[in-house]
């Protein structure tokens, strides 16, 4: 695409949903590790969230835009040879491919000698460094090992619970000594030494200068965004702002970013040089509360003209949409919402709630009917229930009606 002095908000948000993925053909093949591989070098990684709510959100942007593929294909990807996929920190905990490793070595340093790491984790780190060594040598000597697996140091629940030989462990998967080998069905962690787990190809990368690694990182984020703010493109992999700023001047003069601006963006505006503006966009799909295409709310407002919160956290009486909430993408708009909880005892996922953005086109309860329907068998769930509130619901109760007297 030709470099643009002045994009609308309906190109860049055109921009955005090619960059993402969601302007691509419909694969009809059997998914398999190469059309995971296309996507994530798109999205540059995929955030991880514990809650199991539905799905835990990194299964999600596959899903979102490839539709059902096979439920093991992403952890084995994370956790068997050959490994394309690992966990580090990046935006918040991540999976990202093993390629980008060298990419984050800065960070598990920075981490290694107290810097960039949330305070209570760095003073133990500096408090327990004797411990944090045994704990190491058990790793070595044992591994993988999970944090309640090392003898006299049982975890207790909580994020903020956590043992003594959890906080070592993750002192050490920050500062790069440890990764995930690989997860417990209950989500758990398994540690071990990097060399074990990652390929020996990427062990033995040289580890790039920090303002090289800065710049590579903010070329990925400007890929997967296609045209972003310079808070944008920092947020992508949590850099700071004097660690991102002045990489982004430097790839506007090498060429690969092009300042634009964006009617009705107070900022200012950058394009990956390589961006693709296609005519249309037609998506049809959920997408996880944490999709890398939305997980930053004030770009989501920007892009979409929608407002999306989290209300994971917010007292049951005070929620306006739900606990676990999913963006609809109908073509080119996000044009309503659902909230959702997978019932795998009964067999159903259920809609606890749903509401229409404005100017919804009329066949949005007949899609979303068609994207629920896709999601509960992708889940191995036998229908879908709707049994809550918002403006939308009676619209989706009366198509289950409907299918039920057929």
């Amino acid at each position: 695409m030709a470099a643009a002095e002045t994009l609308t908000v309906r190109h860049v948000r055109r921009i955005a949903l090619a960059a993402q993925g969601f302007a691509d053909r419909p694969v009809h093949a059997d998914i398999g590790r190469r059309h995971l591989a296309r996507v994530i070098a798109r999205t540059g990684l995929f955030q991880i969230d514990s809650v199991n709510v539905v799905t835990r959100a990194h299964t999600m942007p596959l899903f979102s835009r490839l539709g059902p593929y096979p439920v093991t294909l992403l952890d084995r990807a994370a956790s068997r040879r050959p490994r394309a996929l690992f966990e580090y920190w990046a935006h918040e905990a991540s999976l990202l491919p093993v390629e980008t490793q060298p990419l984050m070595r800065w960070r598990m340093a920075r981490a290694a000698d107290g810097r960039g790491i949330y305070g209570r984790l760095a003073r133990f780190g500096r408090e327990r460094r004797g411990f944090i060594e045994e704990v190491l040598a058990q790793v070595a000597a044992r591994g993988p090992l999970t944090a309640s697996s090392i003898e006299g140091h049982k975890s207790t629940s909580g994020w903020w619970k956590w043992s003594e030989a959890k906080h070592a462990l993750e002192w050490l998967f920050w500062a790069g000594f440890v990764t995930t080998h690989s997860r417990r069905a209950s989500f758990e962690r398994l540690y071990d030494l990097p060399e074990r787990v990652l390929p020996p190809a990427i062990i033995a990368a040289p580890t790039p200068a920090e303002k090289d690694a800065h710049r590579a990182l903010i070329e990925i984020s400007a890929r997967a965004l296609g045209v972003a703010t310079a808070s944008d493109l920092r947020d992508y992999f949590r850099l700071s702002p004097q660690d991102a700023y002045p990489r982004i001047e430097e790839l506007v003069e090498a060429g690969t970013l092009v300042p634009v601006s964006v009617r009705g963006w107070q900022q200012k505006a950058y394009m990956h040089a390589q961006a693709r503006l296609p005519r249309k966009v037609r998506a049809r799909t959920l997408l996880a509360p944490f999709d890398p295409l939305i997980w930053e709310r004030a770009r989501t407002q920007r892009l979409f003209d929608f407002r999306y919160r989290i209300e994971i956290y917010t007292p049951a009486d005070r929620r306006v949409h739900g606990y676990y909430v999913f963006p609809f993408l109908l073509g080119e708009r996000i044009v309503a919402r659902v909230d959702l909880k997978a019932d795998r005892q009964a067999g159903v996922l259920r809609v606890q709630a749903a509401h229409s953005e404005p100017d919804a086109p009329p066949e949005t309860a007949e899609e979303l009917w068609q994207a629920l329907a896709a999601m509960a068998r992708w889940l191995g769930l036998a229908r879908v229930e709707v049994c809550g509130g918002g403006d939308f619901s009676p619209a989706l109760t009366s198509i289950q009606n409907q299918e039920k007297q057929e």
